[in-house]
């Protein structure tokens, strides 16, 4: 019989890499989109995919560091803490674990043998798992998520600035929207399967608000009405 195949010790990575990648595509998409429309010739299309490009790159980077960092920094308070908390009431800290066990289903016997037992083999650990529900799995890794999110923007971002140095300049919009909807729902299929989720409602997810973005995009190009040479 074959184990359970779990997904949730992806959950870090893999959101600041959907993240990441929809967004490059998307964002740098867009962009170009809405240069597309007001220009009449290539370069400022291509200009504007480079620039959001490097410019959205750092951003997620930089974003998803700050942001994962300061979710880092609550935990590592509530560790020490908690830490605290054993060191000077640690009959008070066995009694709230008895109950956390007691709501899930234990009897109260039971409930405090294993709040007792668990307690010896490694009190915080098991406080920060059951009471402030931090783990190894779901704890947040600043790094990783910044590294994550940079690589697969990146890796998004190229797709439309390659579309603006090989589309016709007459029809780029269309080829723009046509190829980013394509990369959307590749990058929804690898999302969904990676995650273990349902890969058709991920494509549609994402192909709907990304037309929808690209759309209002196309707008404020055409309704300015400036023309870039």
């Amino acid at each position: 019989m074959e184990l359970e195949k779990h997904y949730i010790n992806r959950s870090g990575w893999l959101r600041a890499a959907v993240l990441g990648a929809n967004d490059g595509i998307l964002s740098t998409t867009s962009l170009a989109i809405g240069v597309a429309a007001a220009s009449t010739t290539r370069n400022p299309v291509v200009l504007a995919a480079l620039a959001g490009l490097v410019a959205g790159a750092l951003s997620m980077a930089a974003g998803e560091y700050v942001s994962v960092s300061s979710q880092a920094d609550v935990e590592t308070s509530d560790l020490a803490r908690e830490k605290k908390e054993l060191e000077l009431m640690p009959e008070l800290e066995l009694e709230e674990l008895t109950k956390i066990y007691e709501k899930r289903g234990l009897k109260t016997e039971l409930a405090k043998e294993v709040a007792i037992q668990l307690t010896r083999y490694d009190a915080l650990a098991t406080h920060a798992r059951d009471e402030l529900g931090i783990n190894e799995i779901t704890q947040a890794k600043p790094f990783q998520a910044a590294f994550a999110s940079a690589c697969s923007f990146i890796i998004g971002g190229l797709l439309p600035l390659i579309v603006s140095f090989t589309a016709p300049l007459n029809q780029m919009i269309y080829y723009q929207y046509g190829c980013s909807i394509i990369f959307l729902g590749f990058s929804g299929a690898i999302a969904a399967k990676a995650g273990g989720s349902v890969i058709r409602k991920s494509i549609l997810r994402i192909c709907f608000w990304g037309t929808f973005a690209m759309l209002m995009s196309a707008l404020v190009g055409y309704l300015f009405g400036v023309k870039v040479s």
